[in-house]
């Protein structure tokens, strides 16, 4: 697992309002005025949070995938792929 902090989150606008604490409540006790809510915090996310890693890589295969089976690897992707242009099918 790999931590992105709130990275993702961020560029997806994730967030959540934390629950009021004790002492919120205490400072409300008469109960005249209303109980402040706390402000949306960004979350904390995992790994591909922001992205279905496994449903991308397979629209990619259905979308480039040659007739002899070999995969060729979309322009936007070469330069995280070392280059690369085909992916060839082991035989």
């Amino acid at each position: 697992c790999s931590n992105t902090g709130d990275f993702q989150a961020r560029r997806m606008g994730l967030r959540y309002r934390p629950a009021a604490t004790a002492v919120d409540e205490e400072e409300n006790k008469g109960g005249k005025k209303k109980a402040k809510k706390p402000k949306p915090v960004l979350c904390h996310t995992i790994n591909g949070s922001g992205l279905a890693v496994g449903r991308t890589l397979v629209a990619v295969l259905e979308n480039y995938q040659t007739p002899e089976g070999d995969v060729v690897v979309p322009e936007v992707l070469r330069p995280y792929m070392g280059g690369v242009e085909i992916l060839k099918k082991k035989n």
